[in-house]
């Protein structure tokens, strides 16, 4: 399988998605342990209106139905949107 097989077979979003999940992980431990860094809510929501956009890439490289589609994105807005109330309070 080459590059351009992985880029439109939507795979490139799975192996996007694997580092996004290891970032969250890895940010998370840090946070915990020395108080430093991104609390978790802020986050979850900054990486899930991202990850909200890669999951509708994937969606439509994979050939889903339009519906799925605009969930990922509805569901990014909502993530956005939260991310900027969050940082807008502090």
């Amino acid at each position: 399988m080459n590059l351009s097989d992985i880029i439109s077979s939507g795979r490139i979003v799975d192996i996007m998605v694997l580092f996004v999940v290891i970032e969250v992980i890895a940010l998370t431990i840090y946070w915990r342990r020395t108080g430093k860094g991104i609390a978790l809510i802020p986050l979850l929501a900054n990486i899930g209106a991202g990850g909200s956009l890669m999951l509708a890439l994937g969606a439509t490289l994979k050939g889903f139905v339009p519906e799925i589609i605009a969930l990922c994105l509805i569901s990014s807005l909502i993530f956005h949107v939260t991310d900027l109330v969050i940082r807008w309070k502090r």
